[in-house]
């Protein structure tokens, strides 16, 4: 096994951190949050860095100017990762971090500040996002006696 990989594998047993391997140089690690319940990270280890990728969540149906300025301001507090977009307007958490670097402490910093950007940000985004679609999910819910209770934090989250 590489150097850098053993580092990386060493460093999840060490924190006691849920993950799955891949393949050779790749890890999955579910991130378990309290408003996006699951924040499944990859995590792998190229030639010159490790690179951390996390889907945050698929394109926004509407005020995507909206959406990508909340997530573009919240760039300038991050650390080790950032808001992304992939070719289809999808969200994602990405950075990389040097080779030499891979520790214990440095991947338990990283995974944490993936797990705080993508929980924190979670319902805001959503609803700046979604908000046609959760409305009319409330209403149709409302008129069939369905309980709503779950659209609540989407509903009443405050606009960034």
């Amino acid at each position: 096994m590489p150097a850098h990989v053993e580092a990386l594998q060493s460093a999840l047993s060490e924190l006691g951190i849920e993950h799955e391997r891949l393949s050779e140089r790749e890890f999955l690690v579910p991130l378990r949050g309290e408003h996006k319940l699951v924040t499944n990270t990859l995590l792998a280890v190229g030639d010159t860095c490790l690179v951390v990728e996390a889907f945050f969540m698929r394109g926004p149906d509407e005020a995507h100017d909206a959406v990508y300025r909340f997530l573009l301001q919240r760039n300038l507090r991050t650390y080790g990762v950032h808001f992304a977009l992939d070719s289809i307007g999808d969200v994602y958490l990405t950075g990389k971090l040097p080779l030499e670097a891979i520790s214990a402490g440095e991947v338990d910093r990283l995974l944490g500040s993936v797990l705080t950007y993508a929980d924190e940000s979670f319902n805001p985004a959503i609803s700046l996002g979604f908000a046609d679609a959760i409305r009319a999910e409330k209403a149709w819910r409302d008129k069939n006696g369905l309980d709503a209770s779950n659209l609540a934090p989407f509903i009443r989250a405050e606009e960034p």
